[in-house]
């Protein structure tokens, strides 16, 4: 191995928590004994009978896995990633026959521990997807994401009603095992009423369809105890008018403490019943295999207000009005909610930071079909509000930033409260319902009652539904804290269900969390049944103990995860998973928040520990050398906690002084090291040139695998799935006269050309600016001029430095001194030079840096060309994929834009994410480009097989060269299209 690419794990071992935090001891970290991973004969079980790929088995695998959304952390012996129905079938036997026990997980999003388990975990998100329409219905597996579902609908102006905060993280098998709702979504469609049949796999290991024509037959022949007993307590049930009354009122509202026993009274058949009784179960009847859901038509338009009221009761009392005005959505906060919100969001007016304990706000909601549809609504609420006491003007927001602004306020409190608590404490999101008519007292007692327990008293929820949410922070750890925290479940649960007759969890589901207070909700006679319900389906209680249904009253105060301090970019995450699902390594090796949660269980484990050594034996590949440092993981978590940057830390730990010393020769020496890369030198011929060193004489086209072993493996590209073709030596003449920009062609695009070896990048941008009316000018001494990203995402901070500051030396004279702005053609290194340049750059010369503007090729062409371009070969439908960069940079719109300016119209797949290029991670790593693009493949297979596609869009030439390697699809700049719509021949 060569010195740059040595490593050294133990140059990133635990913090020193006992520095940080004072502690030396953890209660719930990982004993010395699981180290090995999976006991035998477990582990040998298992791999043979599902095969070794689907079985995760090391430490590392089991200590990821032991963390969800929720307060709990619990190891499971071993987790399994099956692949087909009969791999559950499988799994079921297998447990049945051995006294195992299975738990069922999809995103990980559950905030009650629902998906906690010391025995078998099974992954249902990384193979059961896949989903068609057909015609109203959506036929979907139950690991994809909602968000992609959605996407999918939107294609054909349809949605799926549901709609919890979650959807970019939540599944489809979670959202309906918890019978999930959302902001939108009124009881009388959430995911109970939205199903219209399901496949699933029994305790017993019988597969039921039951939107088979003959299913309730088939189901009397293969499980006639089952059919029987589901037949009997349907008959039980109705026979009882107290009981049916009561089942009735319990989900008149929301409600997901419990079992759907209203199944009972909705369906005939049994077949049908044991069909609706999976919704809400939490995996503890069965296996959701498949599902068939039923969708609605998708409002197009929509608009935003905020209705200020002095009072909380004047504000819920208007609820039910503009709810019948046509309201999609109505939310309530109260005003400590919104004093915390001012200099928070953006969207958060100064004066609220005024407002007193009384006010109180709606946050509503009215989407139309058109804009006609829309005004009326619009109309129809104000005319609900004419005379009421406002305190300030009833204003519709209509633009996108103002509504997405006003969202923020209501969805944001939860990550502003995760970075403000305080250290070791957890951060716990309840909730809970009440009759909608009652919301406004509700929200005043449970207000109180926070208060009085020294929780912060903010309240907000669903007001149209009855639906409240608030936020603990207790410190579990804390022997008193988590006294504190059980009397106030018990007060919490005397107000709820004895003052209002609610439900304890109204969206969230019961867990671990609420499995306690399931019997004093509903009483014995109805917990009864729910028991019998679970012992005719799962006579031997092999799936998910101890969810939903406990005999022991002590599980919800057991099991509850430590946080101890780590790097401080990544202290305040609570693991809600809201990262994983556009996460590059999702499906090779680790997400982000399974990085956290690993260096968590580090930081547990006492020096020496058999375990840290286990972790650190893989987490170097895992977690450190398979993330892309792409950064799309802070936009997706609610308080942007970029991962990678943790990553990147790790990376320059590692370095060793003779890595840095060799990645500084390359940097300064980086023209030749582009010449060679372009006219196909050979590695032997880059060392010797580079560093001075004769290795041999092994010559590869483009850059080899010999130049990886020999320089370094993290920073040569892999030419495993080819590499494009070289870039022209020479770069295109132009004028300084009359430019109206400064163009930088980024490296990768002087080394790396087109694939189909026609017009250069660097051309087609220039013939564009100069067909607008806006030429631009290529400094001549471009060469060998680097936005330091190949050093940069590997912790060479030396080279990053050197090639930073001469970079920005060159920008300020070119640009004389900021007279002209500076285009570049490649997003990541756009997005380089304006998030990372600045920060290594020093005294005048950071002064200077600053009056230099930076501009992508695509924000130029967006601004500067489209507006005086006049398309005259309008291309057809165009798929665009946008990348990473672009979105940190706020430019993914204005990528789609141009590219529908171009063509009769442009789509962004569903599934699409960092391509797991990251610059040049991609080509340095392989395997992480084929895991990043799986899902979005799957996406743009999905649109190609609705209508063919003509071309294939990004802004990045990793990006797209990736793309092209992995779908086989020639994926190009954006301004290629742009060129071709606009020439004038």
């Amino acid at each position: 191995m060569s010195p740059i690419a040595a490593k050294n794990p133990h140059r990133i071992a635990r913090p020193d928590v006992r520095q940080l935090d004072g502690r030396t001891e953890f209660p719930d970290r990982v004993p010395d004994h699981m180290a090995a991973g999976t006991p035998e004969p477990l582990k040998g079980d298992l791999i043979r009978l599902l095969g070794e790929d689907k079985v995760l088995h090391r430490a590392i695998d089991l200590v990821r896995y032991a963390t969800d959304a929720s307060p709990y952390r619990i190891l499971p012996q071993v987790v399994v990633t099956p692949e087909t129905t009969d791999d559950l079938v499988k799994l079921i036997n297998y447990t049945r026959g051995t006294g195992r026990h299975l738990t069922f997980r999809g995103g990980g999003s559950s905030l009650n521990g629902q998906v906690q388990t010391d025995e078998i975990l099974v992954d249902m998100r990384h193979h059961f997807r896949g989903m068609v329409l057909e015609g109203t219905v959506l036929r979907v597996r139950p690991g994809e994401v909602l968000r992609n579902v959605q996407a999918v609908l939107a294609r054909s102006g349809r949605r799926f009603a549901p709609d919890p905060a979650s959807e970019s993280v939540a599944t489809i098998g979670g959202i309906l095992s918890n019978n999930s709702g959302g902001m939108r979504c009124p009881p009388e469609q959430d995911s109970y009423h939205s199903l219209e049949s399901v496949r699933l796999v029994l305790a017993s290991g019988t597969v039921v369809d039951t939107g088979e024509p003959d299913a309730d037959a088939k189901l009397a022949a293969a499980e006639p105890e089952i059919h029987a007993g589901l037949a009997a307590l349907r008959d039980e049930i109705r026979a009882d008018e107290k009981l049916v009354a009561r089942l009735r009122r319990k989900f008149s509202i929301r409600n997901t403490n419990g079992l759907r026993l209203d199944a009972f009274l909705d369906e005939d058949l049994p077949v049908k019943i044991l069909g609706r009784l999976m919704v809400g179960s939490e995996g503890i009847l069965g296996c959701i295999d498949e599902a068939r859901l039923r969708t609605l038509e998708l409002p197009t338009r929509r608009a935003v207000t905020w209705v200020m009221l002095p009072r909380l009761d004047l504000a819920a009392g208007y609820v039910a009005d503009i709810v019948k005005a046509g309201a999609a959505a109505c939310e309530l906060l109260v005003s400590p909610v919104l004093r915390e919100s001012v200099g928070n969001f953006a969207g958060a007016e100064e004066s609220w930071a005024d407002l007193s304990d009384d006010d109180s706000a709606l946050l509503v909601e009215v989407a139309g079909r058109d804009e006609e549809e829309l005004e009326e609504k619009i109309a129809a609420v104000r005319e609900v509000l004419a005379d009421a006491e406002l305190t300030s003007p009833l204003e519709f927001m209509y633009d996108k930033v103002s509504m997405d602004q006003a969202w923020e306020i209501r969805s944001g409190l939860m990550p502003l409260f995760s970075t403000t608590r305080p250290d070791g404490s957890a951060l716990l999101t309840e909730d809970a319902c009440c009759p909608p008519a009652e919301v406004g007292a509700a929200s005043k007692d449970l207000m109180d009652l926070l208060t009085s327990f020294g929780y912060p008293p903010m309240v907000m929820g669903h007001a149209a539904y009855g639906n409240l949410h608030f936020f603990l922070t207790p410190n579990f750890e804390d022997e008193a804290a988590r006294d504190e925290y059980a009397r106030f479940m018990q007060a919490f649960s005397e107000l709820i269900l004895d003052k209002y007759d609610g439900s304890m969890k109204a969206e969230h589901g019961t867990g671990r969390n609420m499995a306690p207070f399931v019997r004093r909700e509903w009483g014995d006679h109805i917990y009864e049944l729910f028991w019998r319900v679970k012992k005719l389906l799962d006579p031997h209680g092999v799936l998910n103990p101890g969810t939903k249904l406990s005999l022991d009253d002590e599980i919800a105060m057991r099991d509850f995860k430590s946080y101890p301090r780590i790097e401080e970019v990544a202290n305040a995450c609570i693991e809600c998973g809201f990262c994983e699902s556009i996460c590059p390594s999702r499906h090779v090796t680790v997400t982000p928040r399974q990085r956290i949660a690993l260096r968590r269980e580090m930081a547990r484990q006492p020096e020496g520990s058999p375990v840290l050594d286990a972790l650190h034996a893989d987490y170097g590949y895992d977690a450190v050398d398979m993330c892309a440092a792409d950064g799309t993981c802070a936009i997706a978590c609610p308080i942007s906690i970029d991962t990678g940057a943790m990553m990147k830390q790790f990376r320059a730990l590692e370095a060793t002084e003779t890595a840095d010393r060799i990645a500084l020769a390359l940097a300064k020496r980086w023209e030749t090291v582009e010449a060679a890369a372009r006219t196909g030198l050979g590695a032997a011929d880059i060392v010797t040139r580079v560093l001075g060193k004769p290795a041999g004489t092994a010559l590869v086209s483009g850059i080899t695998s010999l130049a990886r072993k020999v320089v370094a493996t993290d920073l040569m590209p892999s030419a495993e799935n080819g590499l494009p073709p070289a870039a022209d030596a020479s770069l295109p003449d132009t004028e300084s006269q009359g430019a109206a920009a400064v163009y930088f062609p980024a490296c990768i695009n002087r080394m790396f050309g087109r694939s189909n070896g026609e017009k250069s990048l660097a051309q087609t941008l220039v013939d564009l600016s100069a067909r607008a009316g806006r030429p631009v000018v290529i400094p001549d001494d471009v060469a060998g001029s680097c936005c330091a990203t190949p050093f940069s995402s590997k912790g060479y901070k030396p080279a990053k430095k050197y090639m930073s500051e001469q970079l920005a030396r060159d920008l300020i004279r070119w640009s004389d001194h900021g007279r002209l702005p500076v285009v570049v053609d490649a997003a990541s290194c756009t997005h380089n030079i304006l998030d990372e340049i600045p920060g290594q750059l020093d005294g005048e010369l950071a002064e200077q840096f600053g009056e230099v503007r930076v501009l992508d090729a695509v924000e130029w062409a967006h601004d500067e060309l489209v507006p005086a371009l006049e398309v005259t070969h309008r291309a057809g439908r165009v798929a665009v994929h946008p990348n990473c960069s672009l979105q940190h940079m706020g430019l993914a719109d204005e990528l789609v834009d141009v590219a529908r300016f171009a063509a009769t119209d442009a789509f962004v797949p569903h599934g699409a994410a960092c391509c797991g290029a990251a610059g040049d991670r991609g080509l340095l790593h392989p395997e992480l480009l084929e895991a990043a693009t799986r899902d979005e493949r799957a996406g743009l297979e999905s649109a190609e097989a609705d209508m063919a596609v003509d071309a294939y869009v990004s802004a990045n030439r990793t990006c797209e060269v990736g793309m092209e390697q992995v779908t086989g699809r020639d994926f190009e700049h954006v301004l290629y299209l742009l060129d071709e719509a606009t020439r004038r021949d």
